[in-house]
């Protein structure tokens, strides 16, 4: 009989432990959710400024492809020109 009895005594000292830690995961977890919804619903300061450089890069690309359209535009204006001009000259 007291060889059953040692397990059975043991035994809440060794899933003390485990019923600590669960009862402290139950109690906190309101916190941690909490401060999860924060940080998802705002912005940090390197994630601002990540976006604003994408926003900065993907305008310059726009600007730069909207130059070299008004380039090509103004270098085929200029070949139709002198193509009148030439055919005027004969």
């Amino acid at each position: 009989m007291r060889i059953l009895a040692l397990p059975l005594l043991l035994r809440p000292l060794a899933t003390g432990g485990c019923i600590a830690k669960t009862a402290w995961d139950v109690a906190t977890l309101p916190v941690r959710a909490g401060a999860q919804v924060v940080d998802w619903s705002t912005t940090s300061q390197e994630e601002s400024d990540r976006n604003y450089g994408r926003k900065m890069r993907k305008q310059e690309a726009a600007e730069g492809r909207a130059m070299k359209r008004a380039a090509r535009r103004e270098r085929e204006a200029a070949k139709r020109a002198r193509e009148r001009a030439e055919d005027e000259d004969y």
